[in-house]
């Protein structure tokens, strides 16, 4: 039962205890692959393809982009990817800036730098992929879900896949009630996966385990009645005979970690080559961007200039530390080395990622260098490795952040109409 004390602790203990029977293992082999053979969604990463290379590096590709994100948004996204980079020897040649590029609006920017790794490292060590678990294991990012997945599917090598889906699924065939994020709970999990997975069809068997997670046995609104396995599931007879207890108690709900309010000043550093702004071209725009550090947050994008504050700031303290950063990174005084043509508050928003809520407090600033600066600017730039100055018209084909695009689009564009007095 689901968590109600002592009591159905020590119940779930026993639960986890319990396997699948013999019976029920060949039963619910054969009608999960018979729906799945029926049910299965048309997706381009599931196409046919005889090149066993191009069908391992499809299989690997889709499933990093699929964790944590939602299929209808990866599908576009897969089929840019696999149109720039058709094969692993393809990816294995390309920049960590344009992966970062065709990845953004993903999240978790280290999963892409990690695929862009493991092609390098396998097309270094002969371009073949690795074909078994243990092997694919000590490929730079692959972790024990992304190399079984590959191993089954690619390979068909009998292990089990476990993701999200597959937890929700076994946590209901088995009525088990403990914390799927522990890490015996978790090892249990893919021991009672391992008992399912078919000898003859694994790929098909973990795939179609998946997709009933992902289509059938929801979250919140899980349609037994079509379920291929709701004959074998203890969560639904329970449920039946104790009106208190639902499917949906199946597996217990996570607590979710309490978000970090970060705050942080933004400027959007424009360069401009005449101070008479009266007749400015977008050719004679030019934006400063900042590359973030290649480990942690974001990792290796781009962004404009930004300081993070301690909280909630005014404008002029937020301005003076941007000043501040300014000067310590580009060499630029607003009251010495450059001359102010525009500056203003552009408005604020709150970016979510999964554990930090950012305000973003942002700002259009317009200069002008004066004299000597000029070349001073131009030095330090060629030295500089974490920053470079871009026409505006380069900017949106940069592997720059989504909080980044959305300053872009929305409020710094209706400021730097304003500014600029353009139509």
């Amino acid at each position: 039962m689901v968590g109600r004390g002592r009591g159905a602790a020590k119940e779930a203990q026993v639960d986890m205890e319990d396997l699948f029977s013999k019976t029920q293992i060949e039963d619910m082999r054969v009608s999960l692959l018979g729906w799945y053979g029926l049910n299965r969604r048309e997706l381009p990463w599931r196409l046919a393809e005889d090149d066993i290379e191009k069908r391992t590096y499809r299989v690997w590709v889709s499933e990093v982009m699929l964790q944590q994100t939602r299929v209808q948004t990866v599908i576009d996204y897969f089929n840019r990817w696999i149109l720039k980079w058709p094969t692993l020897h393809h990816l294995s040649q390309a920049s960590l800036e344009e992966v970062n590029e065709m990845w953004a609006g993903l999240g978790y920017y280290r999963r892409a730098r990690f695929l862009l790794e493991g092609a390098k490292m396998i097309v270094a060590e002969g371009g073949v992929f690795p074909k078994t678990v243990t092997s694919l294991l000590k490929v730079r990012g692959i972790g024990e879900y992304t190399a079984g997945a590959i191993a089954s599917i690619a390979f068909k090598e009998v292990v089990p896949v476990v993701d999200g889906n597959v937890v929700r699924v076994i946590a209901r065939l088995k009525a088990i009630s403990a914390n799927p994020k522990d890490s015996l709970t978790v090892k249990r999990f893919w021991e009672l996966a391992a008992q399912l997975v078919d000898p003859f069809e694994p790929g098909d068997f973990n795939q179609g385990l998946m997709e009933l997670g992902a289509t059938v046995c929801t979250p919140t609104n899980p349609s037994c009645s079509s379920c291929p396995v709701s004959d074998h599931c203890r969560a639904l007879s329970i449920s039946r005979s104790d009106s208190s207890l639902l499917v949906t108690d199946y597996p217990m709900k996570g607590v979710k970690i309490k978000q970090r309010h970060d705050f942080s000043a933004v400027c959007v550093l424009e360069i401009v080559k005449d101070e008479d702004m009266s007749d400015i071209h977008l050719s004679d725009r030019e934006f400063i961007l900042v590359k973030r550090p290649d480990e942690g947050l974001l990792a290796g994008l781009w962004e404009f200039p930004s300081v993070l504050l301690d909280g909630e700031a005014n404008l002029v303290t937020r301005r003076k530390m941007v000043d501040q950063y300014l000067r310590n990174n580009f060499g630029l005084d607003i009251r010495k080395t450059c001359k102010v043509v525009f500056r203003e508050h552009a408005g604020e928003f709150v970016h979510i990622f999964s554990h930090i809520r950012l305000k973003i407090y942002a700002e259009l600033l317009v200069v002008h260098l004066k004299g000597g600066m000029k070349d001073e600017f131009r030095k330090q730039e060629r030295e500089a490795l974490h920053w470079k100055s871009v026409d505006s018209n380069v900017i949106p084909s940069m592997g720059l952040t989504s909080s980044v695009k959305k300053l872009l689009l929305t409020d710094i564009l209706k400021f730097w109409a304003v500014g600029h007095c353009m139509d």
